[in-house]
């Protein structure tokens, strides 16, 4: 798809197709459509980043809390969405050890307990042991810093995702 058939997308299609770049937060799509028509995938990208950026504290860490636990339940029991199965995947967190695992879920556990949120990262653009080694090290951050960097890690992912969907910086005719 390039960005005028994006531009040229209905309310609904857009939110269907684009509802998911950010996990379960379909709002973001939808408030970003009535800023069409984009005149590149980048306007297109910066928008989304915009709305994020703009968000209170309170809205940020709501987008942060609707990301599934790394290797969790949602992941046992295929229940992911589509996206994050193929993102986790990809990194190697549906092939733990047992010893792996468990640490996965005592660092998830404790990173919730700690910031109110689940841990996020761009799952795409890390593998397991770099995953284990972020949340180890992202657990000691202050609150409002590891906010910002949960934020940051949304943008990738987001990023990533849109690239997969969009032929990128297509001139708008």
């Amino acid at each position: 798809m390039d960005i005028r058939a994006v531009n040229d997308l209905s309310f609904e299609e857009f939110v269907n197709i684009f509802g998911n770049l950010v996990e379960k937060c379909p709002i973001v799509a939808a408030t970003v459509w009535s800023q069409r028509p984009f005149g590149s995938f980048t306007a297109l990208e910066k928008a989304i980043n915009d709305f994020i950026d703009h968000l209170p504290q309170s809205g940020k860490e709501g987008l942060l809390r609707c990301h599934p636990d790394l290797a969790g339940r949602d992941l046992q029991r295929g229940t992911l969405t589509q996206e994050s199965r193929v993102e986790q995947v990809a990194a190697g967190l549906d092939a733990l050890g047992s010893e792996e695992a468990s640490r996965m879920e005592r660092l998830n556990d404790e990173y919730k307990q700690r910031f109110g949120f689940p841990f996020v990262i761009c799952a795409r653009m890390n593998d397991k042991a770099t995953i284990l080694h972020q949340m180890t090290e992202r657990c000691q951050n202050e609150p409002a810093l590891e906010t910002l960097r949960g934020i940051e890690e949304v943008k990738k992912i987001s990023s990533l995702r849109l690239h997969s969907i969009i032929l990128v910086d297509t001139p708008r005719l």
